[in-house]
């Protein structure tokens, strides 16, 4: 059961943070897997009322705050545009309307779920976060970093020209995800993100360049491409064994969503 002493409804960042110091403090976001945790709390600290619910885009970059809800991203027509919908599609599966009206972008990030199908598609783009103490990082660092006590304040996405997708295996509809994958190409860059390994999300690097010049060089080579990165991931990825699934499965998944994922972004370059 989570146990909270005291509650504060911070009414500013600084307060925030200095109240978040104490080791047995803790920042709410939706609350929609703290309420289920075995915790004593002596201060939650509410960041509710500091703005920080909302999306803002520009020329160069999408800001949006910690507080913002799943759904506001998954409604939102500027990031799906910018996307090709693989937001939309990261977010739609996770649980229900109900959920993702509650809990939040920065929980979601902050806490660096395994399972978590946010992380796996925010790895994926050029995805800095803010953080109160610390500043801008990018998140691909931030995954890395040891959990302390700092806050963050806003997820920053760069406005650099891509073709992504995201996709997911499922027991069924609305359950935790058995693998994610979220792959983009950024200018000459070709990003691939491994999720529900079942450990945090990993950024794979193509050591060989197989996908080098992806979207210059003609279909039949790009699809033999395709084939060998898709084994190179599978063969480079380290999954686990839980009650979902086992590594062996989660090994072949990891090459058949792979081979999908740059098969779609393939068939977008296609078509542009």
């Amino acid at each position: 059961m989570l146990k909270i002493k005291s509650y504060v409804k911070a009414k500013s960042l600084p307060e925030a943070y200095e109240l978040n110091q104490k080791k047995t403090a803790c920042i709410l976001g939706g609350m929609v897997w703290l309420k289920m945790s075995e915790r004593k709390v002596s201060t939650a600290i509410d960041l509710s009322g500091l703005g920080l619910d909302t999306i803002t885009e520009s020329d160069e970059e999408f800001t949006i705050g910690c507080m913002t809800t799943l759904r506001d991203l998954e409604m939102h027509a500027g990031l799906n545009d910018y996307t090709n919908g693989a937001v939309r599609e990261s977010l739609r599966h996770i649980v229900g309307v109900q959920f993702r009206n509650c809990a939040t972008v920065g929980g979601s990030i902050f806490a660096r779920f395994g399972f978590s199908d946010v992380l796996t598609m925010f790895l994926a783009m050029d995805s800095w976060v803010e953080l109160y103490d610390k500043g801008r990082v990018p998140l691909a660092e931030f995954v890395k970093m040891k959990k302390d006590r700092d806050i963050l304040v806003n997820i920053i996405i760069k406005k650099t020209p891509m073709f992504s997708f995201y996709i997911s295996q499922r027991k069924t509809n609305t359950d935790f995800p058995v693998l994610t994958c979220a792959v983009a190409l950024i200018g000459n860059e070709a990003r691939t993100v491994i999720g529900a390994r079942p450990s945090i999300p990993v950024l794979v690097e193509d050591k060989n360049e197989i996908l080098k010049n992806f979207a210059y060089i003609s279909k039949e080579k790009r699809e033999a491409a395709i084939g060998e990165f898709a084994e190179y991931v599978a063969e480079n990825v380290k999954t686990g064994t839980n009650m979902r699934a086992s590594a062996e499965y989660r090994s072949l998944l990891v090459k058949v969503l792979t081979k999908r994922a740059w098969e779609a972004v393939g068939g977008m370059i296609n078509e542009d």
